[in-house]
């Protein structure tokens, strides 16, 4: 499982991640951004990318297994 925090304060509602891991992530408005904070690993590809997208990096990704490994 994949642990999602997201700097909403950071956030400027560009959407890439929305675009990117739509299952993960998803524009509420104009600005406003809803995510899953406990992502599955199966979708650890898609949301690698889209915080790699985030142009301002409000997206940081932890990744449980490997913690607890």
């Amino acid at each position: 499982m994949l642990r999602l925090v997201v700097d909403l304060n950071r956030c400027q509602g560009y959407a890439q991640c929305a675009f990117l891991a739509p299952d993960v992530f998803a524009m509420h408005g104009d600005e406003g951004l809803l995510y899953d904070p406990q992502a599955q690993a199966a979708q650890r590809e898609r949301v690698a990318q889209a915080a790699a997208a985030c142009p301002v990096q409000a997206i940081l990704v932890e990744d449980s297994e490997a913690s607890d490994a």
